[in-house]
């Protein structure tokens, strides 16, 4: 069975693997045919060390805002002739136990912003930069990234969440601008943001008590298969786009 329309057989590489949309694309890909081996990367430590249940994957602490952590991975990778043809970041921050989305403008800290755009925007950019390189150059592949519609300037009607909304506009130029680059030296390579809806996981919990009773929440799970669904019909020409979780595509 092939994996998002990657034929050959492939590494993959998970980002963020131990929160609830991470560990439900680990669980996918384990029971996929066609993944030899996934790699499940997180920054906590006691995570790691813990053996992974499925045998052909293996935990690796990797902090994504630590570029000396990522530049052993990748050299890891390169060492054992690994080219993985999946790679999906699946970190995010939207709050801390002391901050949260900004309402308003006096609500603005400065530190709160750093953290956040730390892990929604320079840790994506780390990434393209230390694992891109490792990338088969012909052949399908797939690096994605979970995004947010709130994200988009142009979809942005509440205004609000100004580190949240920022952030993740900025991770969307960084996909956008990467596409561009990489598209010289891996035409077949697909790179996309990805709005996976609203999702019952750490990430969300303070908020979705709060949402009008219309509003789906999905599952870790059902994120996770409807966003395989978006990946497995998008093209190389669809390269540095923003999708939602349906498939439609978001402005920026």
């Amino acid at each position: 069975m092939s994996w998002c329309g990657i034929e050959e057989k492939t590494d993959a590489i998970v980002v963020g693997a131990r929160g609830g949309i991470g560990e439900a694309f680990v669980h996918a890909l384990s029971e996929t045919a066609s993944i030899d081996h996934i790699f499940a990367l997180s920054r906590n430590a006691s995570w790691c060390s813990e053996k992974h249940t499925a045998e052909k994957c293996s935990r690796v602490q990797v902090d994504i805002l630590d570029e000396d952590t990522l530049s052993k991975f990748s050299a890891f990778l390169e060492s054992r002739g690994s080219q993985p043809r999946f790679i999906i970041n699946c970190s995010g921050l939207l709050h801390t136990e002391d901050s949260g989305p900004e309402r308003r403008l006096s609500e603005i800290d400065l530190d709160f912003i750093r953290q956040v755009f730390d892990v929604n925007t320079l840790g994506v950019a780390l990434l393209l930069k230390h694992l891109s390189p490792r990338l088969p150059r012909r052949g399908r592949s797939i690096f994605a990234t979970l995004s947010a519609r709130v994200g988009s300037i142009a979809d942005n009607r509440l205004g609000g969440w100004y580190s949240y909304r920022a952030s993740k506009a900025a991770q969307n130029m960084l996909v956008k601008t990467a596409s561009i680059e990489l598209a010289r030296k891996y035409p077949d390579l697909t790179l996309a943001a990805l709005h996976p809806g609203t999702v019952d996981s750490a990430l969300s919990a303070p908020f979705t008590q709060r949402l009008r009773p219309e509003h789906r929440v999905f599952s870790p799970k059902e994120s996770c298969a409807l966003l395989i669904k978006v990946l497995t019909n998008l093209k190389p020409k669809d390269s540095g786009a923003h999708f939602a979780w349906d498939g439609a595509s978001i402005p920026w």
